[in-house]
């Protein structure tokens, strides 16, 4: 007999920052005990990519999976998104949303907030999950620095007409296709026309441009360097740490996450397969790893 899936919830909360309320949505599902699924900050990204890993930990895990400020398909307000606004904002989820987490699975920029998080008082570390970590943007990744002209990219992308239209122009269905292909997915047919009208909603959604182009930008980095990011891996408790990337992960972004993965003292996961998106596209597989390690969590 084929076993149902446990029902999804979704619901809202309040948060406000720099004199906006916000509301922010999340999904829940499955019973046991409380686990906190963080999906990754991109352009494209939302809670809904969490979902198949969600299905999967569900069984297990009471799993809680929000939408970061500023992304996911909602329309936003027209804020200067911050990493003091996110580490803000992931204070509330742990204190006031779902505290006390027995498991704690992040993708991406979300596995550098959390790190940027839990350094200050490693002592209440619970069992974490970085799923292709990150700390620093796409374009400073690429350059290998943050020069200053990047500042007026983001102004330009700020403003009221012009900034719709040139965000447009340089976050189309053909972007985002090269980027998904590039660095994002392993299987070019993974991203089916549905799965790509989906990412696409994400990206017209009535205020997405500010954060989007801040998180491209590197505006939106935890970290100002590497040695910040290892600095806060390494003040993490010992044994409460898993890494998951795949082998396909872009060369650059590799080397920071076994940097990271050294800094901690673990030995990855290491799929044979995935890249930057392995919890959505290959979200069994990255369940299955982490239920090999998940037995005595309650």
């Amino acid at each position: 007999m084929t076993q149902t899936a446990p029902a999804r919830h979704d619901e809202t909360f309040e948060w406000s920052w720099g004199g906006h309320e916000l509301t922010c949505a999340l999904t829940r599902q499955g019973t046991g005990p409380r686990a906190l699924l963080l999906p990754a900050l991109s352009s494209i990204s939302t809670r809904g990519e969490m979902a198949p890993l969600q299905a999967q930990l569900a069984a297990r895990f009471e799993t809680v999976a929000p939408d970061w400020p500023g992304f996911g398909t909602d329309d936003k307000p027209r804020v200067a998104w911050t990493p003091a606004a996110m580490a803000a904002w992931l204070d509330h989820v742990l204190t006031r949303v779902v505290p006390d987490p027995a498991l704690i699975v992040a993708a991406g920029h979300a596995a550098g907030y959390l790190l940027r998080h839990l350094a200050g008082d490693p002592a209440r570390t619970p069992q974490l999950v970085l799923v292709a970590p990150t700390w620093r943007g796409p374009l400073p990744t690429m350059m290998g620095r943050r020069p200053g002209w990047l500042a007026r990219v983001r102004a330009a992308v700020d403003m009221p007409v012009a900034g719709p239209a040139l965000y447009a122009l340089n976050l189309n269905g053909l972007v985002i296709r090269r980027m998904a292909k590039g660095h994002v997915y392993s299987e070019p047919a993974w991203l089916t026309p549905a799965r790509m009208g989906a990412k696409r909603r994400v990206s017209r959604a009535s205020g997405a441009r500010f954060a989007s182009v801040r998180f491209v930008t590197g505006a939106l980095d935890p970290f100002e360097t590497g040695d910040d990011a290892r600095a806060a891996a390494a003040a993490m408790s010992r044994g409460r740490v898993q890494m998951i990337w795949g082998a396909e992960t872009p060369r650059k972004s590799k080397a920071e996450m076994a940097s990271l993965a050294a800094a901690v003292g673990v030995t990855p996961t290491v799929l044979p397969h995935g890249k930057l998106g392995l919890h959505e596209e290959f979200a069994g597989d990255v369940a299955a790893a982490i239920l090999g390690q998940a037995a005595e969590i309650e």
